[in-house]
């Protein structure tokens, strides 16, 4: 009987075809790309690229302040084969799809090993969160026998909100299954001349879009702001434009990165709103979205024409999923009802057919309970007496 795989720590030439295995194979994770690790490794963390199997794990290491040993976190991985969220009977039940059948238990298992070759390099917990569907007995049978555990979730979302896309990229019949009210606005917005720009490293000419002329990190710093202003109409916060903008351009120049806006009349219009997405596996992501809302009035569909302008990039390039992003409502990790602040954003996005797939979420494994505590005390001490030496 054979034992378990063995994990690998790739560097040099063999990190050449990583982005191939762990972003744009189905499945795949901007999040778990070389781009994101040198973001990440600008900010103090130490990337390290492991594989078992067909399974890949960006791992984001950090040391403990005066303590050795540290932690490491593996941001929506690790990836493998497959579409995990897709494992489940009864998920995307229109599309009949079973593709991700089985992922769940590679990934849960690769996750398992990664986390002991951490533990065994000397640290002292890891954290995970790669997209499994929440229902997958096996993955979550693997990850109780490693000795995992739910932890809150680290990214804002844990659930998703997805539309799946015809093979043959049939754009009216996703168009007729709209709801007729967001039809209507979509409608209306082209017939009131909104243009719609696109900033994209990769080149094409597909119908809907104009080429943006204007420098892409202009445009971005423009969407923080408008990001911003969002985020202060509802209640929660962003870090500072340099934590969100710099990634940006880097993964715009990398091709993982589209940002759409939406304009009054002309490319050089009033801006109305913008949707910034992710290109990775077999979908686009829809990652930020955020608009004008003192033009909500003049052009109330205007962020209805750029969901739709995004899902018919989708289609012409072939992908199976328009991935519309999370409506969590904060702490209960579950579908939004009526009165909650995001339950308007659930109801947007429904009706464009999107379904709501439930996620496994974010676990943790804790190799030594002893230092972990020590390393977040000392930490904390650290940022306390930071915080001091700057403050007045």
């Amino acid at each position: 009987m054979s034992g378990p795989a063995a994990v690998r720590e790739l560097t040099g030439a063999n990190l050449d075809d990583w982005d191939a295995a762990a972003v744009h194979a189905p499945g795949g994770h901007v999040y778990q790309s070389r781009a994101w690790a040198e973001h990440r490794a600008a900010s103090g963390w130490r990337p390290r690229h492991l594989a078992v199997g067909d399974v890949r794990a960006l791992a984001l290491q950090r040391g403990w302040t005066g303590l050795p040993g540290g932690s490491a976190y593996i941001p929506r991985g690790p990836v493998g084969p497959g579409r995990p969220w897709r494992a489940v009977d009864g998920a995307n039940r229109e599309s009949g799809d079973r593709s991700g059948a089985g992922s769940g238990v590679s990934i849960g298992d690769g996750l398992a090993a990664i986390a002991g070759h951490l533990a065994a390099s000397g640290l002292d917990v890891i954290a995970a969160d790669p997209e499994v569907h929440a229902e997958d007995a096996g993955y979550a049978a693997a990850l109780m026998a490693a000795g995992f555990h739910a932890i809150p979730e680290i990214q804002p979302s844990r659930h998703r909100m997805a539309l799946s896309l015809p093979a043959d990229g049939d754009r009216s019949a996703i168009f007729d299954g709209i709801a007729k009210a967001t039809r209507q606005r979509i409608r209306r917005a082209e017939r009131d001349g909104v243009v719609v720009l696109r900033w994209d490293a990769v080149p094409d000419d597909h119908e809907g879009f104009q080429r943006a002329t204007e420098d892409g990190g202009v445009a971005l710093d423009r969407f923080y702001g408008l990001l911003r202003a969002t985020g202060d109409r509802r209640g929660f916060g962003f870090a500072g434009p340099a934590e969100f903008t710099t990634w940006w351009r880097r993964a715009l120049a990398g091709g993982l990165l589209v940002y759409l806006e939406a304009r009054e009349g002309a490319a050089d219009g009033d801006v109305l709103g913008g949707l910034l997405l992710y290109r990775h596996g077999t979908r686009l992501s829809t990652q930020h979205s955020a608009d004008r809302a003192e033009r909500r009035r003049d052009h109330p569909g205007a962020m209805h024409l750029l969901r739709w302008r995004a899902i018919e990039l989708a289609l012409a390039e072939g992908r199976d999923e328009m991935d519309l992003g999370g409506v969590d409502v904060a702490g209960a990790r579950r579908v939004p009802v009526e009165g909650e602040p995001t339950y308007g954003l659930y109801e947007h996005k429904r009706s464009f057919g999107a379904e709501w797939l439930p996620m496994a979420g974010a676990q943790e494994l804790v190799a030594r309970p002893w230092r972990y505590a020590a390393g977040r005390l000392t930490g904390k001490i650290a940022r306390t007496v930071g915080r001091g030496r700057t403050g007045g």
